[in-house]
């Protein structure tokens, strides 16, 4: 069996290299040929007139990628890929998971989306913004829209604070949330795969932060998910239309759990460091058991 596995050509950070060589490795136990290839590489050669599809066609697509252009050609092409263009481009978005979420029971914090404006650069001006901090009340968090890792994640405390951090992210997209207090810097992930959650952990911020993501500098251990926070894990999978997401989860004041966010490219690794687990192996009997591979 021959399958792609495709990444960024511009990535070469150490922790997404030692993923993609788990994954490599995953994948040969399977005994699936997994070539990887970069966006610039498929890019490059797909002519987006021409309908032939230039390459020997792999049976599937592993997309760890947010490039999500060449994920819809890929998939205009009739090649199976996971995850699938919407369930990466929706997630990659903090707008529009908002949006895709919204009506569905799910429990999320209180969010405004930054209108747009077609200045080129900042804002013109910032009045409006005293209405987004009457809405959600301060201290309140900033999030780009686009963004991984927690970075471009901002705690605001005032309004003279959110009018500076928003002409300093200019127009770039944003949303503004309601700060969940009874979960500052703490938060659970979930690994969801199909229908199941074959790993969680929990993560605690570095002293001083209200973000509990490892990359800045947070621990993590071992979890057992409540059933309501693996129900809701698993749902926010199924609307997002992800085989496979990390779902992030804050604690309320009750039990019911708060959806942070959701990422179709979880660094999984992270994962297997704190619990053991490679859900690796979770992702590729997922894939084949749908292709009735297995």
């Amino acid at each position: 069996m021959r399958a792609w596995l495709v990444v960024n050509h511009f990535v070469h950070a150490e922790k997404f290299e030692t993923l993609y060589q788990m994954i490599l490795k995953t994948a040969h136990s399977f005994e699936i040929d997994l070539e990887c290839k970069t966006n610039v590489e498929l890019m490059c050669a797909i002519d987006g007139v021409d309908a032939d599809f230039p390459w020997e066609r792999p049976d599937f697509v592993l997309f760890w990628d947010k490039d999500i252009l060449l994920c819809k050609i890929l998939e205009r092409f009739g090649l199976p890929v996971f995850n699938c263009s919407y369930a990466i481009e929706t997630c990659d978005n903090k707008a529009l998971t908002t949006v895709a979420l919204m009506k569905s029971g799910i429990r999320m914090p209180r969010t405004i989306a930054a209108p747009k404006t077609f200045a080129k650069t900042r804002y013109p001006e910032t009045d409006w913004l005293a209405s987004v901090g009457d809405a959600l009340g301060f201290p309140l968090v900033l999030k780009e829209s686009f963004g991984s890792f927690g970075f471009q994640v901002y705690l605001v405390r005032n309004l003279d604070e959110l009018m500076r951090k928003t002409e300093e992210i200019g127009t770039r997209p944003m949303i503004f949330q309601e700060l969940v207090k009874t979960s500052i810097g703490r938060d659970v992930r979930l690994q969801v795969v199909g229908n199941e959650v074959p790993a969680a952990v929990f993560r605690k911020a570095k002293e001083g932060d209200f973000r509990a993501n490892v990359t800045n500098g947070g621990t993590m251990l071992p979890y057992t998910p409540t059933d309501a926070e693996a129900e809701c894990a698993i749902r926010v999978a199924q609307i997002l239309r992800a085989d496979f997401v990390g779902v992030d989860l804050l604690f309320s004041d009750s039990e019911e759990p708060i959806l942070c966010e959701a990422n179709t490219n979880a660094h999984f690794k992270n994962l297997l460091d704190a619990t053991g687990i490679d859900v690796g192996f979770d992702i590729f009997r997922h894939i084949l058991n749908k292709m009735g591979r297995l």
